[in-house]
This record gives structure tokens, sequence and C-alpha cells, in this order.
């Protein structure tokens, strides 16, 4: 009985199977991967993906912080799709891999959704 649960199609993925998983453009372009999610710790829902993009062998890459909402999967890639050129990416709010982004600055997650013309998580605008 447990096999035939694993062989079941389903809409869940574990949170270790999505760090590491390509982001890429609708054309397919590979733009980088996610480093990890941020949860909210009181509802369980996942807010951001954190984009590692830029850099070598994961040195000099810029984290960047992702509305969960911007992002979809695409079965096509096997991968998530972000819509977003160049220019977009090298503008948006980021970090770097040795200094993480002040997750209890409300003021800076507020600027972080403007940038991407998307509601807050936690409500308000």
């Amino acid at each position: 009985m447990a096999d035939d649960v694993m062989t079941k199609p389903h809409p869940l993925i574990a949170s270790d199977r999505v760090e590491g998983t390509a982001v890429r453009r609708p054309n397919g372009d590979t733009i980088g991967h996610i480093e990890r999610l941020m949860i909210d710790k009181v509802t369980g829902k996942v807010s951001y993906a954190i984009l590692s993009f830029g850099g070598f062998l994961g040195i000099g890459a810029n984290l960047i912080p992702l509305p969960w909402g911007r992002l979809r999967y695409s079965t096509r890639f096997e991968a998530y799709e972000l819509d977003i050129d160049d220019e977009e990416l090298k503008r948006a709010p980021s970090f770097r891999a040795d200094k993480d982004f002040d997750w209890g600055d409300r003021a800076k997650e507020a600027e972080l959704h403007r940038y991407y013309g998307m509601p807050p998580y936690w409500g308000g605008f």
C-alpha cells in the first residue's frame, strides 16, 4: 500500500527538492536556481523563493528574494518560470551570499513587493 501512495501523482513537493531547481524564462533560458525558500512561521505558506543568480560556481552570486507568487512551475521545463528581462533582474533588490536580507525590516519587504508589483503576503499596501 505504501508503494501505491508513492506512485500516484500529486501537487506537493518537499522543500529540499525545490532548493536547487532551475529558474527559467518562458523561452527556456536559464536564469539561475532556487537557493532556498522563506516560509511564514505562522501560516506555513511559502512567502519567497531566493533566486541565486550570476557568479561562478556559487562565488560572487547575488541572491534575489522573489515573492513566491511571481514564479510558476513549468512542467515543460521541469523548472520554475520567471518572466523577467536582464535589466529588471539586474535592478532587482538583492543581497550577497555572505550577507542575509533583513527579514525583520517590513519596509524593505514592502519595497521588494512594490518592485515586483505584487501584494505583500501579510496584506496591506
